[in-house]
């Protein structure tokens, strides 16, 4: 990866894209020259301004045409007196997304991801998610260890990743595993192919796998005007019923899960897919299914009570 960029920041923003064949991303938009903005780097919100976060990116990487990025999101850090910035950086060699932390004057900031510290690191996320996981599950319930995906049926890397999240599976049956949608906003069918998932796990916890299974198959021949009638069919192949879960999807109350889906994801740092956690250990979703085995049987040998 290059060197050229003489910052930690830049450094470290580019460098994450390297790992863009393994690591989900949304697709990030061309960046043209930010508008003149106040010379304010925190506004009255105590959040940095998008006009402040991209003329900052534009002072870093003007200079180089083919790098780009788009803000996705700025938001109070649950690091006190920090805000969050997640943007999408992207060069020729692919995207990545990246995390910016902002100190509360707005004059400093440090690129990176926030880790959980402590004698038990994990305690929070875990709780989190055994509070608030709402999607289809396997596994025994009451097992020693937890494994939670947030994924998008859109998402390439996550149709890659499935076919090593499932011989995981099958090495660790005594795991209990739930998948939670987590439609990327700048895939253009991702949420509607949730609402179908949340519908189908709703209706037969045996159709639903065979449903996720069957639309990362057929991933390539989706698109915004055939989404309905291909996720129609692939419903009737799982063994649902078509028509229901239709219209189970387009109601508001399974649009309010797949929102308090995405809302548990953010809450515990999910900002791309796949994401997984085991116990509250946010891991890799396109790690190797040897090194997530080998997690797996450390937090079995902890034992269900030592949380």
């Amino acid at each position: 990866m290059t060197r050229m960029h003489r910052t930690l920041l830049a450094a470290f923003l580019l460098s994450g894209l390297a790992f863009a064949q393994t690591q989900p991303a949304h697709p990030a938009k061309p960046a043209a020259k930010p508008a003149a903005t106040s010379t304010a780097a925190v506004g009255t919100t105590g959040l940095p301004s998008e006009d402040t976060v991209n003329s900052f990116l534009f002072q870093m990487f003007g200079y180089d045409a083919t790098v780009t990025w788009k803000v996705n999101e700025i938001r109070p850090s649950e690091v006190p007196g920090l805000a969050e910035v997640l943007v999408v950086i992207t060069n020729p060699q692919g995207s990545n997304p990246n995390r910016l932390l902002v100190s509360s004057d707005g004059k400093r900031a440090i690129s990176g991801e926030i880790l959980p510290f402590g004698a038990k690191p994990f305690d929070d996320a875990r709780a989190k998610l055994e509070k608030g996981v709402n999607g289809p599950a396997k596994g025994p319930a009451k097992a020693s260890v937890t494994i939670v995906e947030f994924s998008d049926m859109q998402c390439p890397h996550c149709q890659k990743a499935a076919p090593a999240i499932e011989q995981l599976l099958a090495q660790e049956p005594e795991a209990h595993f739930i998948f939670q949608n987590f439609p990327l906003p700048a895939h253009n069918w991702a949420e509607k192919a949730a609402g179908y998932v949340d519908c189908v796990g709703r209706a037969s916890n045996d159709a639903v796998w065979k449903f996720i299974q069957k639309t990362f198959d057929e991933q390539a021949n989706i698109t915004e005007a055939n989404v309905d009638e291909k996720l129609k069919a692939i419903a009737t192949a799982s063994g649902a019923n078509a028509d229901e879960i239709a219209a189970c999807a387009a109601k508001p109350d399974t649009k309010a899960r797949i929102e308090a889906s995405i809302a548990l994801g953010k809450s515990v740092g999910v900002n791309s897919t796949p994401t997984l956690f085991i116990n509250g250990q946010n891991v890799p979703g396109g790690a190797k299914v040897e090194l997530l085995k080998k997690i797996v049987d450390f937090k079995a040998s902890q034992g269900k009570g030592d949380k």
